[in-house]
C-alpha cells in the first residue's frame, strides 16, 4: 500500500512541495515516511518545520533508506546527480522524474537500464492541487509502479499515461498551457477594467469564470464546442464577443 512505502525527495523546491501535500493529505503518508535533500538549508528547515517531514543533505542515503525516490531538481543538474544516487541503486526502487525535457534514455543510461523509472511533466497549478500532468513509465517500469504515479499525481490535480513521443505534446499543452490561461485571463481582466469595474474585482470575475468553464469542461465531458453554443444566443454580445475573438486570431 502507498502510504507504508518511503519516499525521498532529491531537491525541495515548488513542485516537490505540492507533491509532498499531495502525499500527505491526499495519500495520508506519514510525515516521517517522506525525506526531503536540497542544497538550500534554509529550505530544508521550512520543509521540516511545516510539514514535519524527514530532510537531510546526502542524496546517496536518502536513495539507499527509501522505497520511491523523485527527481525534483533542476534539468541541468541531471547528469551529475544521477552520477551521486547510481551507486545507491537497485532493482527494488522506483525513480520519478519531474525534470523538465529529461528523457527516459539519460535516467536509464546514469542509473542503470533495468531500473525503475517513470518520467512526468506536471505544471504548476499542482501547486494548488489543480495540475495537470503527463506521465511517461520507462521500458522497466511495471504497471504497479504507472499506478502508484498516477495516484501521486492525481493527488493534486489530474494524470493521463503517454507514450513517452508525446511528451512533447504534453509540455507545450499543459506544462507551458498555465501561462497562455493567465495571458486570457489578464486580457479577460483587462477589458472589464476598461469597461468601469476594478482591477480586483475585475481579476476575480476573470479567473473564476475560467476556473468553472473548466470545471464544466471536465465534469459534464461534452466538447467544448457544444458548451459555447449553449452560452452563445443569436445575434447576442456573446456571438459579438466570439467573432472579436476570432478575427483577432484566437
Amino acid at each position: 500500500m502507498i502510504e507504508n512505502l518511503r519516499f525521498a525527495f532529491i531537491g525541495g523546491g515548488n513542485m516537490a512541495e505540492a507533491l509532498l501535500k499531495g502525499l500527505l493529505s491526499g495519500l495520508h503518508v506519514a510525515p516521517d515516511h517522506i525525506t526531503a535533500t536540497d542544497v538550500v538549508p534554509e529550505r530544508l528547515t521550512y520543509l521540516e518545520t511545516t510539514y514535519g517531514i524527514r530532510t537531510s543533505k546526502e542524496n546517496p542515503q536518502a536513495v539507499r533508506d527509501h522505497d520511491v525516490i523523485i527527481l525534483a531538481v533542476k534539468p541541468q543538474t541531471i547528469p551529475e546527480v544521477l552520477r551521486v544516487m547510481a551507486p545507491a541503486m537497485t532493482r527494488d526502487k522506483l525513480v520519478i522524474s519531474i525534470a523538465a525535457g529529461v528523457t527516459l534514455q539519460t535516467l536509464e543510461q546514469g542509473l542503470g537500464a533495468d531500473m525503475r523509472v517513470v518520467r512526468v511533466m506536471p505544471n504548476t497549478p499542482a501547486l494548488v492541487l489543480a495540475g495537470a500532468a503527463g506521465i511517461a513509465p520507462g521500458q522497466a517500469a511495471t504497471s504497479q509502479d504507472t499506478d502508484l504515479v498516477e495516484r501521486l499525481f492525481n493527488a493534486v490535480g489530474r494524470a493521463v499515461v503517454v507514450n513517452e513521443g508525446l511528451m512533447d505534446a504534453v509540455t507545450g499543452l499543459s506544462g507551458s498551457g498555465p501561462a497562455y490561461v493567465f495571458a486570457f485571463i489578464e486580457a479577460l481582466s483587462d477589458g472589464g477594467v476598461m469597461v468601469g469595474l476594478t482591477r480586483q474585482m475585475a481579476t476575480q470575475l476573470a479567473a473564476q469564470t475560467v476556473l468553472g468553464a473548466a470545471q464544466l469542461v471536465l465534469e459534464t465531458g461534452k466538447h467544448p464546442g457544444e458548451l459555447k453554443d449553449m452560452v452563445t444566443s443569436p445575434a447576442g454580445t456573446t456571438i459579438a464577443g466570439m467573432h472579436a475573438l476570432e478575427s483577432g486570431g484566437l
